[in-house]
């Protein structure tokens, strides 16, 4: 049954969808089967693999609110072994209409156990809020990933996000993790992006990820391409950060796959290559 993790931060420009699309495609890259769900209503993730939101027929929206069926709503991306369930604006008014819907917590859980089998993992990119969407979101999780860049403020509203996270762990999915934290908009010239790193990792230690997303503009410029940062630039250090951060997680899930099977890890699988 896939993993299914979901990127979420209330505050926005933090790097959440562009880590989300670029996430997905390196693991799409990495021959995962890989599902990407924009539960977002700006419908960034879903124009960044290349669909106009206004074009689409079937949505989460229709998914989550109409009859459609999940797998109806599936879109083929030009990447391989990615697949979409692409948001549409509709999406905004979504929150209002579930307000009377029994166990609405769930809509979005229940909508993604049709096609768990299918894949390796489903990314969610959720809305920067915390809303019935964004809670429905978590409640479909195993883990969530906080994306938090390297600037000033960069601890504001993370502990309110870590807050909500815990009131969905204990009344709607006890068993969501937190993946990591992850540091982006990562600037190797300036002092700040260094003290920024280092007092997130004082206070969350082991939580946050070893990889550093990198400021770099061909991940600015993939999206308007309607690609990730892996087909427009395969060699740009926005495809090794993606690429690394992908190993990361592929490491540790195979490390506490082996922990419950009471298996010893293969040399490939203990090698550690991720570069902060």
């Amino acid at each position: 049954m896939g993993k299914v993790i979901a990127i979420t931060n209330q505050k926005g420009g933090v790097g959440k969808t562009t880590s989300a699309v670029n996430l997905s495609a390196a693991m799409a890259a990495l021959e995962k089967k890989v599902l990407l769900v924009d539960a977002d209503p700006q419908a960034n993730a879903t124009s960044g693999v290349g669909f106009n939101p206004d074009h689409v027929s079937g949505s989460i929206y229709e998914c989550m609110l109409g009859d459609l069926e999940t797998e109806a709503v599936i879109k083929k991306t030009s990447t391989k072994n990615l697949d979409l369930i692409p948001s549409h604006l509709d999406l905004v008014g979504a929150e209002l209409e579930m307000v009377s819907i029994p166990d609405r917590n769930h809509v979005l859980r229940n909508k993604l156990q049709e096609v768990r089998n299918v894949y390796d993992y489903i990314v969610i990119d959720c809305a920067p809020s915390l809303g019935i969407i964004t809670t429905n979101a978590l409640t479909a999780a195993d883990s969530v990933i906080i994306p938090v860049q390297c600037q000033y403020y960069a601890l504001e509203g993370l502990t309110k996000l870590l807050n909500t996270i815990r009131i969905v762990q204990s009344r709607f999915n006890p068993d969501l993790e937190l993946e990591g934290i992850l540091l982006t908009m990562y600037d190797t010239r300036t002092r700040l992006s260094k003290q920024v790193v280092e007092e997130v990792r004082t206070h969350f230690q082991q939580l946050v990820f070893n990889t550093l997303i990198h400021n770099n503009t061909k991940i600015a410029e993939a999206p308007s391409h309607g690609i990730s940062i892996l087909e427009y630039d395969i060699n740009s250090i926005g495809s090794v950060n993606y690429l690394n951060l992908c190993k990361e997680i592929l490491q540790r899930d195979a490390a506490k796959e082996a922990m419950e099977q009471n298996e010893p890890l293969g040399p490939e699988e203990t090698s550690s290559e991720i570069n902060a």
